[in-house]
């Protein structure tokens, strides 16, 4: 199992920019998931004990504020993050996905564990 706490994620409506008629990852986007990358390279080869594996991944949300928030639009650049920071190879890998919004704290968090799955009827 991996837990690790991590800043707040961009939502995917601000995740995506169109550029020259081609949809890439926003100044937001790639700047969180450099930010995801450094605070996960200290953990080295530990982080990526199960990169291939299907996945089961817990996510507690700590919201920033009391706005109203899809919690849907929030696993895109996390998930995109962990992946880029080599914790699995791919977020298609994840079989069990779920999201729990939980009290909200300054500047926001989200609690990510991470599990592999001993079954799958994949």
């Amino acid at each position: 199992m991996i837990e690790l706490e991590l800043p707040w994620p961009p939502s995917v409506n601000s995740y995506w920019r169109t550029f020259q008629g081609r949809m890439i990852i926003s100044r937001e986007g790639r700047e969180y998931r450099k930010a995801v990358q450094a605070l996960l390279l200290p953990l080295g080869p530990a982080i990526r004990q199960h990169a291939t594996e299907r996945l089961a991944v817990l996510l507690q949300v700590f919201p920033p504020d009391r706005r109203r928030r899809d919690l849907d639009n929030l696993g895109k650049a996390l998930l995109d993050a962990l992946a880029a920071a080599g914790v699995y190879e791919d977020d298609s890998q994840i079989d069990d996905f779920h999201v729990i919004r939980r009290r909200v704290v300054s500047g926001g968090k989200v609690l990510v564990a991470i599990n592999v799955m001993e079954e799958t009827t994949c």
